[in-house]
């Protein structure tokens, strides 16, 4: 009989008495979590940080003293762990928020969540607080390269001929897996990229800030009738359902429209398949890292029009729920692990993949 697996530690650093006794009471309710500590500051969450030795942070941003912004680049050089930074999303305005974003993923942080409110009783809220918890406790935080997956360059070039649009897609584990990818490719890289990443609304903006300063490619939050562009990265809005028109456009549903079939929004399938209605078999899709099944039915729409189709593997994807779906139902042509898929895309628009370190600064 295989032995239960172990409960998630976690250290709660918040400076609110009231929302720390809040959240510490959520990790306690959750058998998949264990309370390693509480505090109030960053400077005691520094100093407990080696006796404590949480597997995952809990961090607030707003501390007296050192904020949670740099407390996160403290550990990070200290004692690697992951960290979850958890934020008013109401707070500030659009601007304050896409700066918080984008700035605690510059910290080191590894997703960015909306804080469970004292006030409410948002079970929603609640859920994904102590899910992500779980789920980015087992996130290597001190990269390794993985074992290269051979596949045919010959297929991948006859496939990729004429491809006019990139399409991806990611859910949990999505912020460093799109960096990677993206760092990688060329200023010059001659197709359009279109991504969904699944997050809270308020936190897209700063996301996409995010990534637009660390990779060579032009990346920026997509508008209603925005031209597709070689060159440039368009981030899906979280609060409308993105698909790419005829002609090469970008068409945005209405705001509040109603979720197709309880689809996700932004919705990897539905962009996934408007890529396919727009470009037909010159799409290119990738599927990456996240919970569910979002994008595997897009996916599989773009191999069935003769596109090329990518599924991120087990061995990189922090959750493989995703491209598992995409994989069982035969949607992939190809299964590559982070570290590949760069390549890959290279190889099939005739570009040249930029290295590690190349005209880049993290």
């Amino acid at each position: 009989m295989a032995a239960a697996a172990r409960p998630v530690r976690v250290l709660v650093v918040e400076d609110s008495a009231v929302v720390r006794l809040l959240l510490c009471r959520l990790i306690e309710r959750d058998p998949r979590l264990e309370l390693a500590g509480a505090v109030d500051s960053a400077e005691s969450a520094l100093a407990q940080l080696p006796y404590l030795r949480p597997d995952v942070i809990s961090m607030d941003i707003h501390l007296p003293g050192m904020n949670g912004l740099l407390a996160t680049r403290e550990i990070m050089a200290r004692q690697p762990t992951p960290i979850v930074i958890v934020s008013d999303a109401w707070d500030g305005g659009a601007a304050a928020r896409a700066g918080v974003s984008m700035d605690a993923l510059r910290s080191g942080a590894l997703t960015i969540i909306e804080k469970p409110r004292a006030s409410s009783a948002d079970a929603e809220i609640e859920r994904t607080f102590t899910t992500q918890l779980v789920i980015m406790s087992r996130v290597p935080v001190v990269r390794q390269r993985l074992p290269s997956v051979p596949f045919s360059a010959e297929a991948m070039q006859a496939r990729g001929r004429g491809v006019r649009l990139v399409a991806m897609a990611a859910s949990t584990g999505g912020p460093p897996a799109f960096e990677r990818i993206l760092r990688a490719l060329p200023a010059d890289f001659p197709v359009p990229i279109v991504i969904v990443q699944h997050m809270g609304a308020p936190f897209l903006e700063g996301f996409a800030a995010w990534l637009d300063g660390l990779v060579p490619l032009s990346v920026r939050m997509a508008a209603h009738r925005d031209v597709l562009r070689p060159g440039c990265v368009l981030v899906a809005p979280g609060d409308r359902f993105m698909r790419i028109a005829p002609g090469g456009t970008i068409h945005l549903d209405p705001p509040g429209t109603v979720p197709r079939d309880g689809a996700s929004c932004p919705s990897a399938d539905l962009l996934f398949s408007s890529a396919v209605e727009a470009t037909g078999a010159r799409t290119t899709g990738v599927l990456l890292t996240g919970m569910g099944r979002d994008g595997a039915v897009g996916l599989a729409a773009i191999r069935a029009a003769g596109g090329t189709t990518i599924a991120e593997d087990a061995r990189s994807a922090v959750v493989f729920g995703m491209p598992r779906a995409a994989i069982e139902m035969g949607a992939a042509t190809m299964v590559l692990p982070q570290d590949m898929i760069a390549a890959s895309l290279c190889l099939a628009v005739g570009a040249v993949a930029v290295s590690p370190g190349d005209g880049v600064s993290g």
